[in-house]
Parts: structure tokens; C-alpha cells; sequence
């Protein structure tokens, strides 16, 4: 007597968890929200995913770069233009090569989820840092005031220079934005620019903008086109 089993029925793809929202905030620049997925958090900005706490190599790639470009400094300092989640200040601060590390954020909500909130789990130990420094403000406004110089600047705002999701945040990567990024480093200083894709124009704009050493770095990411980090050298 022959046996017969019924076929196996394939299992039911589980759906996606939804994302929780954290916080929602509305702010001079438009609405932020600090959403958890899963084990991981996510900035929103104007209603677009800006990054989250899944990965984060490019985020660090972007100080140790401007690091290495550097060379043999003693005590360089670093300024890191947009906290994020906070890996790019994280990796400073591991780093005891650096002098003096400054962060500048413009959102408040930003400064609140680092210091009191669900990313200091990313941040805190880089925010009891003796040398970290952190300054509310627009970053343009403060290249253009702050009364220091500096060796290294990483930036990281927005979706990098060809897709910037916030009003004005693109003046960072015009000629005058890169011109007040020149006039805060120090000779011999070094520009690093995160950017969510590469872009053969934001390198033939740090050229005419008089910096030198321009390259473009890309760091491999999951899915789509790699993560960058522009690099540029102001001359001594």
C-alpha cells in the first residue's frame, strides 16, 4: 500500500516591524523624528531617512580618513560638522591623537537624544570626553564666526553635497561655504566631506575652490551605490 504525505506548505513571510517613533519634533529647519526599528535607531528629516545606528562604517571612514591625511600632527584638532547618530564623534574620541574635538549640531532634538536620550548608548562615553566640546548652531553661521582654527574638518550633513534634503544646507557646499571651510583650517588642514554617493562636480569644486590632495574614498554599503568621503588638503 503506497503512502502518500501532503506537500509542505511554505512558511508565511513574516511582515516588516514597523518602525516606533521616539520623538517628533518641529523645529527652525522643519520636523525631526528619532524612530527605533528593530535594535537600531533613525534620524528623519522633513519627512526623509537621513541614517540610522545599522552599520555606521562610513560615518567613522570619515575621521579616520582626515586623520590619516594628515600625517604627523601633535594634538591635531578636529571639528565635526553634524552629530548624527553619533559614530563620526565616537571615533574621535577612541582616537587619543586628537587634541580637541568639536561638534556642531543645529538641532536641538539632536543635542537631547545624544544627552539624555536613546542615542547616548552611541555617544556617552565620547560626550564625557574631557577633550569633545559640543556647539548649538548652524554650521555655515559658525565656520564663518568661530574664533578657532582647526586641523581637520569632517562634515557630515545632510545627504552630502549633490542631495541635501534641508533648505540651505547645500550653501555648505557652494563656493562660499567651501571658502569659510578653507579660512577655519589651519595650513596644511584637512576637509573631509561624507556624501551618500560620488560626485565628479563637488571634486572639480573643491579644486577651484583652491584646495589640493582632492580625492574621493568609497566605503561598500549594503544595497545601492557606496558611501563616500571627499578629501582636500588646504595648502600650507
Amino acid at each position: 500500500m503506497a503512502v502518500t504525505t501532503a506537500p509542505e506548505t511554505p512558511e508565511t513571510p513574516h511582515a516588516p516591524t514597523p518602525p516606533q517613533t521616539l520623538d517628533r519634533r518641529e523645529g527652525p529647519y522643519g520636523e525631526v523624528v528619532l524612530r527605533r526599528r528593530g535594535e537600531h535607531l533613525e534620524i528623519i528629516a522633513n519627512g526623509v531617512f537621513l541614517m540610522d545606528t545599522s552599520d555606521g562604517r562610513s560615518e567613522r571612514r570619515l575621521v579616520e580618513a582626515a586623520r590619516d591625511a594628515l600625517g604627523a600632527r601633535a594634538h591635531p584638532a578636529v571639528l565635526i560638522g553634524g552629530l548624527g547618530v553619533g559614530f563620526s564623534l565616537a571615533q574621535a574620541a577612541a582616537a587619543p591623537c586628537w587634541g580637541r574635538i568639536a561638534v556642531v549640531e543645529r538641532e536641538q532634538a539632536v543635542l537631547d537624544w545624544h544627552r539624555t536620550g536613546p542615542l547616548a548608548a552611541v555617544s556617552g562615553e565620547a560626550l564625557a570626553d574631557p577633550r569633545t566640546v559640543l556647539v548649538h548652531d548652524d554650521l555655515s553661521a559658525y565656520l564663518r564666526q568661530a574664533p578657532d582654527g582647526y586641523d581637520a574638518l569632517c562634515l557630515d550633513i545632510d545627504n552630502g553635497p549633490d542631495w541635501t534634503v534641508t533648505e540651505g544646507n547645500n550653501s555648505l557646499y557652494s563656493p562660499a561655504g567651501l571658502a569659510a571651510c578653507a579660512a577655519r583650517l589651519n595650513p596644511g588642514g584637512v576637509l573631509a566631506v561624507w556624501s551618500a554617493r560620488p560626485s565628479a562636480d563637488f571634486e572639480a569644486s573643491l579644486r577651484n575652490a583652491g584646495f589640493s590632495g582632492v580625492q574621493t574614498e568609497e566605503i561598500p554599503v549594503a544595497r545601492g551605490v557606496p558611501d563616500v568621503v571627499h578629501l582636500a588638503v588646504r595648502p600650507a
